[in-house]
């Protein structure tokens, strides 16, 4: 692969591009592929992400990957700032001032001379069970309010000290601080949104946060220099919605170029304590709601008793203690594996020695319905054929590049049906995925990105 073009230089020097993103950056893998291929095209790319101090993440400046710059906000965590509100807020939900859950055995302590109790009434319980969860949800609504906020006055406030001649506001919630960053300066916002923000798996009790979002939405790609996006359906809506004149940018999070592994270099039965025998369906990704997990479970029970599934990945243990009982309760527990997560870079060749991957994400939503998952394209550069979920994007891809076998996304009936298909003769569509991971790399992608960096920073050293 070519090396990408050099960006043109800003008043003699490399264009300075500051990505902000509201996560800790430590594992988004589009962020870091997108900071790294602007600085190997000639930029000065920095990201500015939130810090995270729990999980080795703290504030100031640091390093992603293979040494990318990186400066964490300050996150507003209340349990430090104002222990005296947590340990009010943990009572309020029912919590031990200690955070844990309390029982029978850890009564809340009764204050001084307490008057006796009034007589129970049997509306008594309920209302005031309703009361506490009213209160504790807008507790919690205002507080993610204000550390939002909080982090945008630190986002701004960083970059605005790094003089950026384009600002990479990477989804919705990075569009006011790129907005403000920028504004009163030559400096240009490239938005760059991962998901169709205004239509994703949200709260359906929202009536104050959908209108800011169309609002921040609408204003800020009409006054970005540019819109890249992650799959052909939403760069469509995007440009109907906002009537813009140039379709977005298509930039597909793909995995960087690299041989295939071969199934032998695969850990997937190492870490589920698979022998050769078994037959492997593996899942990669979050372990939540809406990923067609509780289907793909049905569909296990389906199967023979020599098929697995192996997760890798993972998720909050309230759902993943509904998984495994609905794993139970099919019959299938012992032939359901969760194994943890490993390093993005390294979910390809992890994966490698499975036999089938399925792809299922649920189209609860309109984002659902046009994704383009990771996981398609981290499967396909392991190798894998793939069954996936009949989706627009995700089937066009498995269906142009003939590697594998769509399902129809509301039975698990015709999930397990496209497994069995697969498993009866894996070796051509096998085959089929190695050369597609030829085709589909983060580096073609990334050649568009550069172009448009190219437009953009061209128009701004005439604009000067």
């Amino acid at each position: 692969m070519a090396e990408p073009p050099r960006l043109p230089l800003v008043g003699g020097r490399p264009a300075r591009v500051v990505s902000l993103v509201y996560n800790d950056a430590s594992a988004d893998s589009r962020v870091q592929k997108t900071a790294a291929t602007l600085r190997a095209a000639g930029a000065d790319a920095v990201v500015v992400a939130i810090s995270r101090e729990v999980a080795g993440h703290p504030p100031g400046p640091g390093t992603l990957g293979d040494g990318l710059p990186v400066h964490r906000v300050h996150d507003l965590d209340l349990t430090r700032l104002l222990p005296r509100t947590t340990r009010a807020w943990r009572r309020l939900r029912g919590r031990a001032p200690d955070g844990g859950p309390r029982s029978p055995s850890t009564p809340a302590p009764a204050p001084a001379a307490a008057p006796p109790p009034a007589e129970p009434s049997p509306t008594t319980p309920a209302a005031s069970s309703t009361a506490r969860a009213v209160a504790v949800d807008l507790w919690m609504r205002l507080y993610q309010t204000v550390r939002l906020g909080h982090w945008w006055y630190g986002a701004v406030r960083t970059a605005r000290g790094l003089e950026p001649d384009v600002v990479h506001a990477n989804d919705a919630n990075t569009l006011v601080p790129a907005l403000l960053t920028t504004m009163g300066t030559p400096g240009q916002v490239v938005y760059d949104s991962h998901e169709l923000w205004r239509r994703r798996n949200t709260r359906q009790d929202r009536w104050l946060a959908p209108a800011v979002d169309a609002l921040v939405e609408t204003v800020g790609t009409r006054l970005a220099a540019g819109v890249i996006t992650v799959s052909p359906s939403i760069a469509t809506w995007l440009q109907d919605h906002y009537h813009l004149a140039q379709t977005p940018t298509l930039v597909r999070n793909i995995p960087t170029a690299r041989p295939t592994p071969a199934p032998a270099e695969g850990r997937l039965r190492e870490l589920a304590g698979l022998g050769p025998e078994a037959r492997v369906v593996s899942y990669t990704g979050s372990i939540t709601t809406g990923r067609g997990l509780e289907e793909t479970v049905d569909a296990l029970a389906l199967l023979d008793d020599d098929v697995h599934l192996v997760l890798l990945g993972y998720g909050a243990p309230q759902y993943v203690d509904r998984l495994l009982r609905r794993a139970r309760t099919e019959g299938v527990a012992d032939r359901m594996h969760l194994v943890g997560s490993v390093p993005s870079a390294q979910v390809p060749q992890t994966l490698a020695d499975a036999d089938v991957a399925v792809v299922y994400v649920r189209p609860i939503c309109l984002s659902y319905l046009y994704s383009l998952p990771n996981k398609l394209f981290e499967s396909i550069h392991a190798g894998l054929p793939i069954v996936a979920a009949d989706l627009p994007d995700t089937a066009e891809v498995v269906r142009r590049h003939g590697v594998g076998e769509v399902f129809d996304a509301r039975t698990p009936a015709d999930l397990a049906a496209a497994i069995r298909t697969v498993l009866a003769d894996p070796g051509h569509y096998r085959q089929a995925a190695v050369a597609a991971a030829r085709d589909l790399t983060w580096e073609r992608e990334a050649a568009r990105m550069v172009a448009l960096y190219d437009r953009v920073l061209t128009g701004r050293a005439a604009a000067r």
